[in-house]
């Protein structure tokens, strides 16, 4: 399959080289204590988790954690709750690991987002810890088994205020780094930070910051503002968010790998090259590839075809460091 790639222009003189649908099936996969050997799978949860379970797979070991958090609405209250998050680790690759921290979505609707659970998406998962990562997978505030208030809602159609959703998101994000490079097993300096729709631009919101350690970050389908029901390739607001991906350029340092389809209905062909265009004019580093068309809807390629964009990511991610070896 063919797809368009842009890369990034080099670096000027002076400066150093939401709206998404959730992984469907897995919202259901109730807690459980990972054994020595991976996933115990019982009961009904089988044929849910059958992507990371079975003899193949057996080494997958996911350890569950209440991460604590502090984070600020967009009124400037104080939130301080814990944040569920999930650690996964394939067995049979070596320690120390670099860590992937993933970001999951929005969905429109407030039941959809409360209905999440833990956000798993399994063959995802899997591959990234196949390549020797460990996996950092939080449940953000406001969704699914971590609950709370809604801190990321924007506002009406014509009145947006994406700043601060983004910003509460990145801080949680950042929580959940330092809890993954706090495990004994973790390698403190190698983090990537991968978030798929709203998850995708918070990705762009934590390079953003620079934080210590973090290498590289990926941006899969990121935006806000989007219903393909109601207004399909057409966000609100898309001036805005161009807006704040050229301030968010301005401070980027880490480089970054921008992931879309031409079909996106949330966002259409056309708005993340505008957003691009700004990121990099502000000064970010990012490489931009656009799929083809990909079924009714290229919005959720991360979770539905993640075949079609590992090569990408393979390569970008040995371009920046990472010796990968998938086990086997």
């Amino acid at each position: 399959m063919s797809m368009r790639h842009v890369p990034s222009p080099a670096p000027a003189a002076g400066r150093a080289p939401e709206t998404g649908r959730l992984a469907e099936g897995l919202a259901a996969i109730r807690p459980r204590a990972a054994s020595k050997t991976g996933w115990r799978c019982t009961g009904s949860a089988v044929a849910i988790v059958t992507a990371l379970c079975g003899s193949a797979q057996a080494k997958l070991v996911e350890e569950q954690s209440d991460v604590p958090v502090e984070v600020k609405d967009g009124f400037g209250k104080a939130i301080a709750m814990p944040v569920k998050v999930s650690f996964f680790v394939d067995d049979q690759t070596p320690a120390p690991h670099p860590v992937l921290v993933i970001n999951h979505g929005r969905a429109s609707e407030s039941a959809a987002r409360a209905a999440m659970g833990r956000y798993r998406p399994a063959e995802v998962i899997r591959w990234f810890a196949s390549l020797g990562f460990v996996v950092a997978v939080p449940t953000r505030i406001g969704y699914g088994a971590t609950g709370g208030e809604d801190l990321e809602d924007s506002g009406a159609c014509t009145r947006k205020a994406y700043a601060p959703g983004f910003a509460a998101a990145a801080q949680q994000t950042l929580a959940v780094i330092d809890a993954a490079t706090a495990r004994s097993d973790a390698q403190k300096d190698r983090t990537v930070v991968v978030g798929q729709s709203y998850g995708g631009a918070t990705s762009v919101a934590v390079a953003a910051r620079n934080p210590p350690g973090v290498v590289a970050a990926i941006n899969f389908a990121g935006g806000g503002g989007g219903n393909p029901k109601t207004s399909a390739r057409e966000p609100c607001a898309p001036v805005q968010l161009q807006r704040l991906y050229a301030d968010y350029g301005r401070g980027a340092r880490v480089p970054m790998l921008w992931i879309y389809t031409e079909n996106d209905q949330y966002w259409g062909a056309e708005y993340p090259k505008a957003w691009l265009a700004a990121f990099r004019e502000g000064g970010g580093r990012a490489e931009f590839v656009q799929f083809p068309p990909h079924g009714d809807d290229g919005h959720s390629l991360f979770t539905r075809a993640p075949a079609v964009w590992q090569p990408a990511v393979r390569e970008f991610l040995r371009a920046h460091g990472f010796d990968l070896k998938e086990s086997p």
